[in-house]
């Protein structure tokens, strides 16, 4: 897989300076599938991660702008599945460098010291260590 640095993205998919990112994102060490709640269905794949929003690879261009209902299934110690439910916004979307694919940027909309921490101890998990 092929991922896309910031300098790649179209000028028209480009965020204003002031909405660049200021937390690190973190790389996971699990595949993990973003559902989407409404249509029940996976829209795409985690490529990074921080407590501000996500970066998703997909099959299909996402719209941008509009509120989404999504969900996060991952696995626990024990190999049974649990579920963290979130509401975030597709700042941008753009071909990969792979041209099957989609990069989208989501910003999490629930920015409450819970969602943070739930967010910071899932990254701690199965995030890689620098």
């Amino acid at each position: 897989m092929y991922i896309k640095r910031p300098s790649q993205h179209n000028q028209e998919n480009t965020p204003h300076p002031s909405d660049r990112r200021t937390i690190k994102r973190r790389h996971l060490i699990y595949y993990l599938r973003v559902w989407q709640i409404d249509q029940n269905s996976v829209m795409g794949h985690v490529v990074d991660i921080n407590t501000e929003g996500m970066m998703l690879i997909s099959e299909s261009q996402v719209k941008t702008g509009e509120e989404m209902h999504l969900e996060l299934r991952l696995p626990d110690g024990e190999g049974e599945l649990r579920s963290m439910r979130f509401k975030a916004i597709c700042r941008w979307s753009a071909k990969d460098i792979n041209s099957a694919f989609y990069d989208s940027g989501f910003e999490f909309i629930d920015k409450s010291p819970d969602a943070g921490e739930t967010l910071q101890k899932l990254i701690e998990e199965y995030g890689f260590t620098d």
